[in-house]
């Protein structure tokens, strides 16, 4: 979704380039990584979409940060907008640092990716935008509630994010 907002934002008026551009982002940073999940799953290679098996979780991310690399090198070669690139950026410096960090404990994914979402959303919009924060916190609170993971798994997974995506963004937008 996020990359959506920043693509139209990015080339209002001309909100349809917007949308096309956003597409390409989320076919490589979301399609794609998730259908190898998903086909995990049914060939029975990933015990679930979350992948809650520790052993499970380097191929799919691997993947999924080299389809994201995939899609940037697309992104940069056919002119996309520059906050667009930015978040693509951010999207894969948040997933190399919980793939690293998930090789040897369990960060909270979602939480990263919230925390992360919130302040690009921050930075681009203002401080208007500060109450999304509490979306972190909802999705923390969820992840804890649901039994995935702990008060400082999710902690931790949000300062990732957050401390992640607010450097690169503000370096490459």
């Amino acid at each position: 979704m996020l990359p959506l907002v920043i693509a139209v934002h990015s080339t209002a008026p001309a909100v349809a380039t917007g949308l096309g551009w956003a597409l390409l982002a989320i076919l490589f940073c979301s399609a794609i990584p998730y259908a190898v999940v998903w086909v995990g799953v049914r060939r029975g290679r990933l015990t679930d979409h979350h992948i809650g098996v520790r052993e499970q979780r380097r191929m799919p991310l691997v993947f999924g940060m080299f389809s994201v690399l995939v899609g940037l090198a697309v992104l940069v070669l056919a002119g996309a907008p520059r906050p667009l690139v930015a978040m693509v950026v951010v999207m894969f410096a948040v997933l190399l640092v919980v793939t690293v960090v998930n090789q040897v404990w369990k960060l909270s994914a979602h939480a990263a990716v919230a925390a992360g979402s919130a302040v690009v959303l921050i930075i681009v919009f203002g401080p208007a935008l500060v109450p999304s924060l509490a979306v972190v916190a909802v999705v923390g609170w969820s992840r804890v509630r649901l039994g995935d993971h702990t008060t400082s798994q999710v902690v931790v997974g949000a300062l990732a994010g957050a401390l992640t995506a607010a450097p690169t963004f503000l370096l490459l937008a």
